[in-house]
C-alpha cells in the first residue's frame, strides 16, 4: 500500500511539475497548447504500458499460484492414499 501511494505521489508531482514548467515557459498559446496535447498523449501512453505491464505481471503470478496449487493438492492426494 505504501509503495502504491509513493508511485501515485510520484506521477502527480511530476505532472505537476511538466504543467508548471509548460505554463510558465516564453512561448505562444498555440505552441503553449501543443505542448501540453503532447504530454497529455505522452502520458497516455505511458500510462496504458505500464497498465499492460501489471496485467502482465499478475497474469504470471496468477498462473504461478495456481500450478503451486494444483501441485498442493496432487501432493495432498497423493500422501493420503
Amino acid at each position: 500500500m505504501k509503495v502504491s501511494k509513493l508511485a501515485l505521489g510520484a506521477v502527480v508531482g511530476a505532472a505537476v511539475g511538466v504543467a508548471a514548467g509548460i505554463l510558465t515557459a516564453p512561448k505562444s498559446g498555440k505552441e503553449t497548447r501543443d505542448d501540453i496535447k503532447k504530454k497529455a498523449v505522452d502520458a497516455k501512453d505511458k500510462a496504458a504500458l505500464t497498465r499492460d505491464d501489471a496485467i502482465f505481471k499478475a497474469e504470471e503470478i496468477a498462473d504461478d499460484v495456481r500450478a503451486l496449487a494444483v501441485e498442493t493438492l496432487n501432493n495432498f492426494k497423493a500422501k493420503r492414499k
